[in-house]
């Protein structure tokens, strides 16, 4: 009876931190976009305070709804990139003076829900099944080194701690940083399964205490209301203009493509540890996913996206369990029904947060070789690979204020190397595909 209790309790143990280890990771990874487009914005304190409260909420509910409906697979998801990259856009036109703030964030608003319908439209005509036909290995395999090359200055500057206290480098940040990195390794590669398990947890909480501890933490916002529902239209009623639409199209047909390579990603990290999981079915997640576009329209925050930096995270725990996943993220919806509880985590130091999650994403380089490995005998997957890692990567060097005259809708692809490389990745590929299949029917 009493190796039952035990049995029971250590289940349940398990499970708790297992749900705290995910709220973690999936915060520690959602904390910069609402901020700095707070910023960008000219958004008071408060203002930004409340824009994270419904980023909690629809991040949580988000990947809740994938989970239980849609891909069925524990991907956290988090502000997609390309739509942080939209606002910093019409952040720019307003303060140019072209466009008032409150009428970009209402174009932007009418964006998200056009982009919403049309994930509908894609995943209930049963469009997404030919798109996943795109993701090759070549193709998987440039997306993640071209992921991790985008994230990979982020990291380094936060973990310098540039921006953070100071707009240059700051040692002290910086060498606090390296120890809860190098923690953070040791911990992931430990023989020990509960330290390896729970690396991101310990790493985080240690972290947070020895910035506390050196006084490198920034001052608390302090919260008005002790439980406050997130706010509907925060932003005024959507407002349609020309350009919105048009980029919002564009912008929902690229980040299907990002849908579809992070769940992928996650697939294959299954398919290593021989896990056993329902067949995706992506028009299904097209579907969810446009209807949590348009929850992140309706509650006037930033749409959300699958985050593939959950494959590294599951190969670095090895933690497979769903429920866990749903737990932690019910904490973070939780979380922003309390506005002291957001001040709270809000306030987990950038930097400990970019050493804390650094092996989880670097860890993905090696699935990319994984993917690359069976494809280096042809040249001619050599020159496709060279070719789009080239122009993704020189994408990323692009200064913003380059295309500042340029139509929102090139600067939003220009801007992003992901989806150039991966773009032109997919057409090389399709291009030697066409060619040697003309090749072989006039042989």
């Amino acid at each position: 009876m009493n190796k039952k209790k035990y049995i029971t309790v250590g289940v349940y143990m398990k499970l708790t931190f297992s749900s705290l280890q995910w709220m973690v990771f999936i915060l520690a990874g959602s904390l910069v976009a609402p901020i700095a487009i707070g910023d960008a914005f000219g958004m008071t304190q408060a203002e930004t305070a409340d824009l994270l409260q419904r980023s909690f909420f629809i991040i949580g509910l988000s990947a809740i709804l994938q989970v239980l409906f849609g891909h069925k697979l524990p991907i956290n998801e988090g502000p997609a990139g390309l739509w942080w990259g939209v606002f910093t856009v019409y952040a720019g036109i307003v303060a140019s003076g072209a466009l008032t703030a409150a009428d970009g964030l209402q174009q932007l608003t009418a964006g998200m829900l056009i982009s919403g319908i049309l994930f509908f439209l894609l995943g209930a005509f049963r469009v997404i099944t030919s798109v996943r036909a795109l993701f090759t290995p070549l193709v998987t395999g440039t997306y993640l080194i071209l992921l991790v090359s985008q994230l990979s200055g982020s990291f380094i500057k936060g973990m310098l701690g540039i921006g953070y206290l100071q707009e240059r480098a700051d040692a002290k940040v910086a060498v606090a940083s390296l120890f809860v990195l190098v923690l953070s390794i040791v911990l992931g590669k430990s023989r020990v399964k509960g330290l390896r398990s729970y690396s991101i947890l310990i790493s985080l909480i240690i972290g947070w205490g020895l910035f506390k501890l050196l006084n490198l933490t920034k001052d608390t916002m302090n919260a008005v209301k002790v439980i406050s529902f997130p706010e509907w239209l925060a932003w005024g009623m959507p407002e349609l203009s020309g350009g919105a639409i048009l980029t919002s199209l564009f912008v929902g047909l690229l980040l299907l493509t990002n849908m579809v390579a992070s769940i992928n990603v996650v697939e294959k990290a299954y398919e290593s540890e021989n896990e056993k999981y329902e067949p995706i079915n992506y028009n299904r997640s097209s579907i969810i996913m446009g209807l949590n576009t348009w929850i992140a329209g309706l509650f006037s925050a930033v749409a959300s996206v699958p985050i593939s930096g959950a494959s590294g995270f599951i190969l670095t725990t090895k933690m497979f369990s769903r429920l866990a996943f749903i737990l932690g993220n019910a904490l973070i919806i939780v979380i922003s029904f309390l506005p002291p509880l957001t001040f709270f985590f809000a306030g987990i130091p950038a930097p400990v947060g970019y050493a804390t999650i650094f092996l989880p994403f670097s860890s993905m380089i090696g699935l990319a070789f994984k993917e690359y490995k069976s494809e280096l005998k042809s040249d001619t997957n050599l020159f496709i690979i060279s070719t789009s890692l080239m122009v993704g990567i020189g994408s990323l060097f692009i200064p913003a204020a380059a295309l500042k005259e340029w139509p929102s809708v090139i600067v939003t692809l220009l801007s992003n190397g992901l989806i150039m490389g991966m773009l032109t990745c997919m057409a090389l590929e399709q291009f030697y595909k066409r060619k040697n299949g003309r090749k072989e029917q006039h042989s």
